[in-house]
C-alpha cells in the first residue's frame, strides 16, 4: 500500500506557511476541488491564508476546518444519511441522560448520584450533572474509545458503564468512536469505494492530535496525500527529555537503587523545554512512530539578545546552566555560568520584560506606555506586529478599553482589536434577554428594572427616550419605589408582606394622581394620589406603565414549566414583545435565535419531553452563549488582544502577555470525582495545566523580537509582593542561571498610581507619555502650588443679573463660590445623578428625619390630629414597614407636637396671601414673594438646630420686608429653631443694607467672594458679640473652615476648594466681608427663650 504521508518540522511557522504554499500552487486531479487545510482556530485559520496570499498573490478556494468538521465530512462521506446532530451531541446527550437519570438513581450503584440529587425542586442540579456526564462521554469518546466499546460488549457494571449501555440500547450507536473505526475499516478493506475523499489534505500549525484523529488521519495518508505541519522548538530528538519535578519523582520511586546516576540516564535537555513541553513531547512520541516522508528544515534565531539565545537554547536542546553534553541527570546539579553572561545587562537589552502591578488597571496602562517606547524604538514596528495575550479575557477586557479606548491625545492612541470576548459579555442585547430570563427569581429592585430600559432595543420598543426615562427615574423617587412588584410577590419570596415601597404601590399613586389631580393629599381607598403628573407626562407614563406590566407578566409566565418545544415558542415571544432591533443588535439576536432554535431539534433527538423549569433553560443559554465568540477580529491593522488558548503559536514582533499571576496561570483543571481518565491517566490525556505551560512555550519561541510579561506582583493596600506565575518564575531562574541577571534586576515594579512622579524623573527606570500623568505628577505640592480655578477678576456681568430673585439672593450667600460656578460659568461639580435606593426604609436618614418632622410641626400648628396622619405617611412609603415604622412616626409625632405647642404663640394670626416683591433698588430689579406672615410680622420654623444659613434666609427676607412695610410698628421676624429662637427687630436703614448685600452679590459674580456663612459668622458673632480678640476669633474661624477627626470643614466642599485651592482664604478680606454680612444682622438680632 503506497503512503502518501508526509511530514514538515520547524521551528518557524513562516518557513512552515512557505512550504504549504508551494504545495498549494501544485494542481489537485479536480479544477474544482477545495484545497483541505486543517487548523485548530480561526486565529491560525486568518494567519494562513494571509500567507498563502502573501507567496502565491492569492488565497483562493482553500477550505479551513478544524479536526472535528474534518472528522465529521469524513464520516458523512462514510454514513450519508449522517445528520449534522445525532443522538451523542453532546448537548442532545445532556438531556438524554436528562430523561433517564431520575429513574436510574433509584438503582443500586448510583448512590453518589441520588444524593446530590436531592432537594433538587427546579430540575437545575439536575440539568448540570448531566451536561458533566454528557461532556465526560464525550471525552471518553475520544480519548477512550476501546472503554465505550468494552461497556456496550457488557463489560464493567459500574453506574457509567450501566448509563452507557442505557444510552445506546435499542438504536444503532452512530458516535464517534465507532464512526472513526467503521472508517478506518472501511479505508483498510475497500479503498476503492473512497474515491470521494479529499485529493490532498494539509494539517497545518496544530501543536497536538489525540491517537483519535492522527490514526484516522493516518488511514487518510493510504488513499491521497496528507501533509502534517509541525512546529517543533527543538531540531533534536527531545521526546524522552524529563522535567526536574519529574526526575525527583523518579528518584523517590527508585530510592533503593544503589546507584541511582548510573543506573538510570535520564536526560533533562533544556529545563524550559522539559518543563513546559510535557504536551508536545507526548505528540513528538506519537509522530515520531508514523511511517512518512519527514522534511526538517530549521532556522537559528536571529540576534545576540537573551530572547534569541534562549530561543537558540531550546532549538539546540541545550541548557545555558549546563555546559555542552552535560546535561544529563548526573550533572543536573553542578551548574556553570556561561562565560558571555556578562555581555547582556539590563539597561541595553529589553528583549525579556517583565512588569509587575499593583492591579490588572495598571497593568495595562503600564503595557501601553512600554508600546509606545517600542514603536519610538522600531520605527518599523507597526500594531499589527503585536499580539496580547491574556488568561483571563472577561477580566482584561474593560481595562484595555479604558486605556487604549480612551485616548484623548492622536499621538499617543494606538489602534486595537479584541478577540476571544464571548458574545454574553460583549453583547448589551444578549445580557439583557438573559436579565429578563432572571425575572422569576428577581426581586424587581428599582436598579434591575431600570437597567433592562437602557438596553438597545428595549426602550426604542416602548417609544421611551432617555429624557422619557428620567423622569420616570423622577416618579420612582418620589413614590419611594424600592423592590417588589406588590405584596404577594414578596411573601413569594418568603419576606413580610408589606406592600410599601412596592411597584404596585407606586404604580397606583401615579394613575391615581393623574386621575384625581388637585386631591390636595387626600387619601383615596387606602392610596395616596401622586399629584404631579400632567400634560404630556400622560403619554410617558402610559409607555412606562406598559413597560413595567409587560415585566410583570413575563415573569409570570416564566413560572410556569414547560418542555424544551414550548420553551422555544415562549422564548420567541419575549424576544418579539421586548426588542425592537437595529442592524447591530439584530446581528447578536440572530446567534441568540439559533440557539433557542437548536431546542426543539433536542427534544426530537434526545425523546426529552419532560416540562422544566426556566432554571435550567437559563444555565443552558447562558453556558452556550458564554462560548460563543463575539464578532471581533483577530489579526487586524492594530495591536490584537486575545485569550491564551491552545494552538496558537503564531510568531509576531512582539508578544505580551498580561495577567501572569501565580494562581492564574497556568490554570487548573478540576477534575470530576467520577472522572475515570483523571483516575488512570495516560500519556496524550488532554491537561489544561500542561496546555497552558505549551502555549507560554510557544509564546517563547513565536516572538521574533521581544518578550512582554506582567503580571500583579504588588498589593493595591500593603504594597507587599506576590510571586508570577511559576512560568515566568522558571523562565527568570534561567536568565539568572544563564545571563547572570537576578530576579530583581529583570522585573520593573510599578507604582500604585500612573502619575506617581518616578516615571517622571531620570534614572528610575519607570516612564510614562501621558500628559495628563505629567500634570497630575507636577501638581503636587512640593512641585508648586495649583493656582485657583478664578485667579483674575471676570468681565462684568451682563444687565440681565441685575434681575434677581429673593431665593437667588439667598441661594448666593449660601455658596457664593457655587453660585458662581454654576449659575455664571456653568461648572457643575456636586453629583447630578443619583443610585437609586434599592432597600426599604429600616430607619431614617438625617435629612428624611428633618423633612418629616417639618410636615409634622406645620401639621401639627393646623390643628391636625397627627395619630390620623400615620396612614398618609405609610401610604407615601416614607416610612420603616411595620411597628417599626408606627413607633418612629409616634416618637417622631410626640416631638413635634412639644415643639408645636412651645411655639404656637408667635404663629397665630397668619396672613391668607403672601407679599409680593417687586422693587427697583440701586439698579437691581428684586422680585419674589415673602410667605409665612402672620399679625407678629415674618415667622420662619425650621425643625433642626440652628444654623447661619436659616439666619441668613431670615435676615434677608426681614431687610425686604422692612423695606416693603413703612409702619414703624412693624413687630420683626422670628426664626425658630429645636434649639434656639432669634427675633430680628425692624431696620431702619434696611435699603441701605438690601444694598450692600447686592453690591456684595455683584462683587461675588466676577470673583469668588471670600464669604463662608459657617465660618464667617464664627468669626464675626466672636469678634462683635463674644468681643475676643482677632487672633481668636480667626483661630475659630479655621476650625470651622479645617476639617477635622470628628468634623467636616467647609473647606471639604467642592466649589469652595476649586476657587481657594492651595491658598488660606481666612485673610483681612475675609474678616471685612464677614462684618460687612454679619454686623447688621447681630445688631439687629436677639434670643428669646420659647
Amino acid at each position: 500500500m503506497i503512503h502518501y504521508l508526509n511530514i514538515y518540522t520547524s521551528n518557524r511557522l513562516e518557513i512552515l506557511a512557505e512550504q504549504l504554499a508551494r504545495i498549494v500552487r501544485e494542481p489537485l486531479p479536480s479544477a474544482i476541488s477545495p484545497e483541505i487545510i486543517v487548523v485548530q482556530s480561526r486565529g491560525m485559520e486568518q494567519w494562513v491564508s494571509m500567507a498563502l496570499a502573501r507567496h502565491n498573490g492569492i488565497c483562493a478556494n482553500c477550505a479551513f476546518l478544524f479536526p472535528n468538521a474534518f472528522l465529521q465530512e469524513l464520516f458523512k462521506n462514510l454514513v450519508p444519511e449522517l445528520p449534522d446532530k445525532t443522538a451523542f451531541d453532546p448537548a442532545v446527550l445532556t438531556f438524554r441522560v436528562m430523561k433517564m437519570l431520575p429513574t436510574c438513581i433509584q438503582k443500586p450503584g448510583f448512590e453518589s448520584l441520588r444524593t446530590y440529587l436531592e432537594n433538587d425542586s427546579n430540575n437545575l442540579k439536575l440539568f448540570q450533572i448531566s451536561e458533566k456526564i454528557a461532556d465526560l462521554y464525550d471525552q471518553y469518546l475520544v480519548f477512550r474509545p476501546e472503554m465505550i466499546f468494552d461497556w456496550e460488549q457488557g463489560r464493567e457494571d459500574h453506574w457509567q458503564a450501566r448509563l452507557w449501555r442505557l444510552l445506546v440500547s435499542g438504536q444503532e450507536p452512530l458516535h464517534r468512536a465507532r464512526l472513526r473505526k467503521a472508517l478506518i475499516e472501511k479505508i483498510k478493506k475497500e479503498p476503492d469505494d473512497m474515491e470521494s475523499f479529499p485529493g490532498r489534505v494539509s494539517i497545518f500549525g496544530i501543536s497536538y492530535l489525540p491517537p483519535f484523529y492522527l490514526e484516522v488521519f493516518v488511514e487518510i495518508s493510504r488513499l491521497n496525500q496528507l501533509n502534517l505541519f509541525l512546529m517543533n522548538p527543538c531540531k533534536e530528538y527531545w521526546a524522552d527529555i524529563v522535567a526536574d519535578r519529574d526526575i525527583k519523582k523518579i528518584r523517590q520511586k527508585y530510592s533503593d537503587l544503589t546507584d541511582f546516576n548510573s543506573e538510570l540516564y535520564l536526560e533533562k535537555g533544556n529545563r524550559l523545554l522539559a518543563s513546559m513541553g510535557a504536551l508536545g513531547r507526548d505528540f513528538q512520541r506519537l509522530v515520531s512512530g508514523l511511517d512518512g516522508r519527514i522534511y526538517e528544515q530549521y532556522e537559528d534565531p536571529v540576534g545576540q539578545d537573551v530572547l534569541a539565545k534562549i530561543q537558540a537554547d531550546i532549538l539546540s536542546l541545550k541548557d545555558r546552566g549546563i555546559p555542552d553534553g552535560s546535561n544529563s541527570f548526573s550533572h543536573a546539579e553542578s551548574f556553570i555560568r556561561p562565560p558571555d553572561h556578562h555581555d547582556f545587562k539590563k539597561d541595553i537589552d529589553t528583549s525579556i520584560q517583565v512588569h509587575s502591578c499593583h492591579s490588572p488597571m495598571r497593568e495595562i496602562e503600564a503595557l501601553h506606555d512600554n508600546l509606545l517606547a517600542m514603536f519610538e524604538e522600531d520605527p518599523d514596528l507597526e500594531p499589527r506586529d503585536i499580539i496580547v495575550m491574556t488568561p483571563d479575557m472577561e477580566l482584561y477586557g474593560p481595562y484595555i478599553r479604558a486605556v487604549f479606548g480612551a485616548q484623548i491625545d492622536e499621538a499617543l492612541r494606538i489602534p486595537f482589536s479584541i478577540a476571544d470576548q464571548s458574545i454574553r459579555t460583549e453583547s448589551r442585547v444578549i445580557d439583557g434577554f438573559l436579565s429578563i430570563l432572571d425575572l422569576p427569581n428577581s426581586r424587581f429592585s428599582v436598579s434591575c428594572v431600570l437597567s433592562l430600559l437602557q438596553v438597545p432595543g428595549i426602550k426604542e420598543k416602548f417609544g421611551l427616550s432617555q429624557s422619557d426615562i428620567e423622569i420616570a427615574e423622577h416618579w420612582i423617587k418620589a413614590t419611594h419605589i424600592r423592590w417588589g412588584v406588590d405584596a404577594q410577590h414578596r411573601d413569594k419570596l418568603g419576606l413580610p408582606s408589606f406592600s410599601e415601597n412596592t411597584w404596585r404601590a407606586g404604580i397606583e399613586r401615579l394613575l391615581l394622581g393623574y386621575a384625581l389631580p388637585g386631591a390636595n393629599r387626600r387619601m383615596f381607598a387606602g392610596i395616596l394620589p401622586y399629584d404631579h403628573i400632567e400634560g404630556s407626562d400622560a403619554r410617558i407614563l402610559g409607555k412606562f406603565l406598559e413597560f413595567l406590566e409587560r415585566l410583570f407578566d413575563t415573569a409570570g409566565t416564566l413560572q410556569q414549566k414547560r418542555c424544551l418545544t414550548a420553551w422555544h415558542a415562549t422564548l420567541f415571544d419575549i424576544i418579539e414583545q421586548f426588542f425592537a432591533l437595529d442592524e447591530e443588535s439584530e446581528r447578536d439576536m440572530q446567534v441568540l435565535r439559533r440557539r433557542i432554535d437548536e431546542l426543539t431539534q433536542y427534544q426530537d433527538l434526545s425523546g426529552f419531553d419532560t416540562s422544566i423549569e426556566i432554571h435550567v433553560i437559563r444555565s443552558y443559554l447562558g453556558n452556550l452563549l458564554k462560548r460563543e465568540p463575539f464578532r471581533t477580529g483577530f489579526i487586524t491593522s492594530g495591536v490584537t488582544f486575545c485569550a491564551m488558548l491552545p494552538m496558537r503559536s503564531i510568531p509576531f514582533k512582539v508578544i505580551c502577555l498580561v495577567g501572569m499571576d501565580s494562581d492564574a496561570f497556568p490554570r487548573e483543571s478540576k477534575q470530576l470525582h467520577f472522572d475515570l481518565m483523571a483516575q488512570k491517566p495516560r500519556s496524550g490525556d488532554r491537561s489544561r495545566r500542561n496546555d497552558d505551560k505549551y502555549m507560554f512555550l510557544e509564546a517563547l519561541i513565536s516572538a521574533r523580537k521581544k518578550l512582554y510579561i506582567s503580571f500583579v506582583g504588588q498589593s493595591i493596600q500593603d504594597n507587599t509582593q506576590a510571586p508570577p506565575s511559576v512560568l515566568v518564575s522558571e523562565l527568570l531562574d534561567y536568565v539568572q542561571d544563564g545571563f547572570g541577571l537576578s530576579s530583581e534586576q529583570v522585573i520593573t515594579r510599578h507604582r500604585l498610581q500612573a502619575f506617581s512622579p518616578a516615571y517622571f524623573t531620570e534614572n528610575t527606570g519607570l516612564f510614562s507619555y501621558s500628559k495628563e500623568n505629567f500634570a497630575a505628577a507636577d501638581s503636587r505640592p512640593e512641585s508648586h502650588k495649583v493656582q485657583p480655578l478664578i485667579s483674575a477678576r471676570l468681565a462684568e456681568p451682563t444687565a440681565e443679573w441685575k434681575r434677581i430673585d429673593i431665593d437667588m439672593l439667598c441661594a448666593f450667600f449660601r455658596n457664593p463660590a457655587r453660585f458662581l460656578l454654576e449659575k455664571r460659568l456653568g461648572i457643575y461639580l456636586a453629583e447630578t445623578t443619583t443610585i437609586p435606593e434599592e432597600r426599604e426604609h429600616f430607619s431614617l436618614s438625617g435629612l428624611e428625619e428633618y423633612l418629616l418632622g417639618q410636615d409634622l410641626v406645620e401639621n401639627s400648628l393646623s390643628g391636625m390630629n397627627l395619630a390620623d396622619e400615620l396612614p398618609l405617611y405609610r401610604a407615601e412609603g416614607r416610612l420603616p414597614h411595620g411597628n417599626v415604622g408606627e413607633m418612629v412616626y409616634n416618637e417622631m409625632s410626640v416631638d413635634a407636637k412639644m415643639f408645636a405647642r412651645k411655639i404656637t404663640k408667635y404663629t397665630k394670626g397668619e396672613l391668607p396671601e403672601a407679599l409680593k416683591v417687586d422693587l427697583e433698588i440701586a439698579g437691581f430689579h428684586l422680585t419674589g414673594r415673602i410667605a409665612n406672615l402672620n399679625e407678629g410680622g415674618l415667622i420662619r420654623i425650621h425643625y433642626a438646630g440652628m444654623k447661619s444659613k436659616y439666619l441668613l434666609n431670615t435676615w434677608i427676607y426681614h431687610l425686604i420686608l422692612c423695606v416693603l412695610v413703612e409702619d414703624q410698628h412693624l413687630p420683626g421676624s422670628l426664626l425658630i429653631c429645636r434649639d434656639a429662637a432669634r427675633k430680628f427687630d425692624r431696620v431702619q436703614n434696611s435699603l441701605d443694607t438690601i444694598e450692600h448685600l447686592l453690591s456684595l452679590y455683584w462683587k461675588g459674580m466676577s470673583e469668588p467672594l471670600q464669604f463662608f456663612p459657617e465660618s464667617s459668622f464664627e468669626y464675626a458673632q466672636r469678634i462683635l458679640n463674644k468681643k475676643q480678640t482677632v487672633p481668636v476669633a480667626l483661630n475659630a474661624a479655621r476650625q470651622k473652615w479645617l476639617k477635622s477627626d470628628f468634623s467636616h470643614g467647609e473647606s471639604e466642599d467642592p466649589y469652595y476648594d476649586l476657587c481657594f485651592r492651595n491658598i488660606d482664604p481666612i485673610d483681612e478680606k475675609f474678616q471685612s466681608t464677614a462684618k460687612d454680612v454679619f454686623a447688621p444682622l447681630l445688631g439687629h438680632c436677639r434670643e428669646i427663650i420659647l
